[in-house]
């Protein structure tokens, strides 16, 4: 049947055009075939030879099709842990959530709320860095005793297991520079760890897109008390700070019966309400439940959005002081001090016979005249244990200070440390 309408369609062309008129269109369509045929198996012999240039090949055009899907899932390059992407319309975003939730209304005291202040509630937040641990005190002494090979005390002295825990960005840095900086404050903390038996771990992931900023630590904190239970004492130490006294050993008798050691005054927490009365840039916490319970009611003002804007107004409003910005972990540790002192400041040390943490303002000019009257070991304003350059921002492009000033402090504080060892 087929060709009986080809037929067909012949003879009907062959009487419109003539029959001479219609074989040269036959052949012309015949000879068209066959060269678009030939022309197509040049160009495929040519690409999977020697390719075709900027027009790829057959392999580049396979993966440029498989990175266009891609990345209509993911706006940054793929990695073996991925940020988490928290989406408007996600239940577990906080971007819309009451921020008032996170304060406490007692119907006993709304006279004393009529001004608009609230208590801090930890059980009214709907954040939360994990599920609720509640035995874990007694859940991590079965661990130890069925694990003795991995003692929470070390060492003839039987001193405290120590994790130093410390991190960066997992993006470059903004500043080219500040990598390099990086990688001295790592190699300074690793010499100091090294010298003194004390683990490292250095950590480049945000753990929860929610607790970005300031507030990074806290789940990455609470993540490695639960999973290194043979960890008495975890030290967490921000990435632009340094140890500067190598010799120093931390006076750890005097920690007895404290879980938490922060740098800083009690007047100026309790009293004073100051949120420069300590400092979370270098701070020393037990590994026990009450440390757990603290994370928890620390990380209320921490969810990026609303939340933590409104809880900076709150902050600002009740510390002395303190510039109008969003929430920050120092200034909330320093409220939930002072509000609930009970509850939290009999466990809480704050040390400030040596410095944990050393403001490098004053005390980077001081260095020649330091080598020059004193020695290492002191750990305090003779010989400081830690140079901390807070402000700098060196992995930033805008900082507080000076950056040509910050960079050539940074570098002397790492080569008086270095040359310590």
């Amino acid at each position: 049947r087929e060709r009986e309408r080809e037929r067909e369609r012949e003879r009907m062309i062959e009487k419109c055009v003539g029959v001479r008129r219609a074989r040269q269109i036959y052949r012309f369509v015949r000879h068209c075939k066959v060269t678009f045929l030939c022309l197509l198996l040049t160009i495929v012999v040519l690409r999977g030879t020697i390719g075709a240039g900027k027009f790829g090949t057959p392999e580049q055009d396979f993966i440029e099709i498989r990175n266009h899907f891609t990345s209509r899932k993911l706006s940054e390059p793929h990695r073996v842990l991925e940020e988490v992407k928290s989406l408007s319309s996600d239940p577990s975003n906080y971007a819309t959530f009451d921020y008032k939730k996170l304060f406490l209304v007692d119907d006993h005291d709304h006279d004393h709320d009529d001004d608009g202040k609230g208590d801090f509630e930890s059980a009214s937040s709907p954040y939360s860095l994990g599920p609720r641990v509640v035995d874990w005190d007694v859940r991590r002494v079965k661990w130890l005793t069925e694990h003795p090979q991995f003692p929470n005390f070390i060492g003839p002295k039987k001193t405290p297991r120590v994790l130093l825990v410390t991190g960066s960005s997992p993006k470059p840095c903004e500043n080219p520079v500040g990598d390099h900086y990086l990688l001295k404050s790592i190699k300074n903390k690793i010499d100091y760890c090294r010298l003194h038996g004390i683990e490292i771990f250095y950590n480049m992931a945000l753990l929860d897109a929610e607790m970005s900023g300031f507030w990074a630590k806290l789940p990455l904190i609470r993540s490695l008390l639960l999973s290194h239970p043979e960890v008495e004492f975890l030290w967490w130490m921000d990435s632009d700070a340094m140890f500067t006294d190598m010799a120093f050993e931390l006076p750890w008798n005097k920690y007895e019966g404290c879980n938490l050691v922060m740098h800083g005054w009690k007047e100026m927490v309790f009293d004073q309400k100051s949120w420069i009365g300590l400092n979370t840039g270098s701070f020393l916490i037990r590994n026990c439940q009450w440390s757990l319970d603290l994370l928890d009611v620390w990380a209320t003002m921490g969810p990026k959005g609303k939340i933590r804007v409104e809880a900076g107004k709150l902050l600002t409003q009740e510390l002395k002081d303190r510039p109008a910005f969003e929430a920050d972990d120092q200034s909330a540790m320093v409220y939930l001090l002072a509000k609930e002192k009970e509850k939290w400041g009999g466990k809480v040390y704050f040390e400030n016979a040596y410095y944990l943490h050393g403001y490098w303002g004053i005390l980077v000019d001081h260095y020649e005249e330091l080598m020059k009257n004193y020695h290492p070991g002191l750990g305090d304003h003779r010989w400081p244990l830690v140079t901390h350059f807070v402000g700098c921002k060196p992995c930033g492009k805008v900082s507080d200070y000076p950056v040509e000033r910050c960079l050539k402090q940074m570098e002397r504080a790492f080569n008086f440390a270095d040359n310590q060892k």
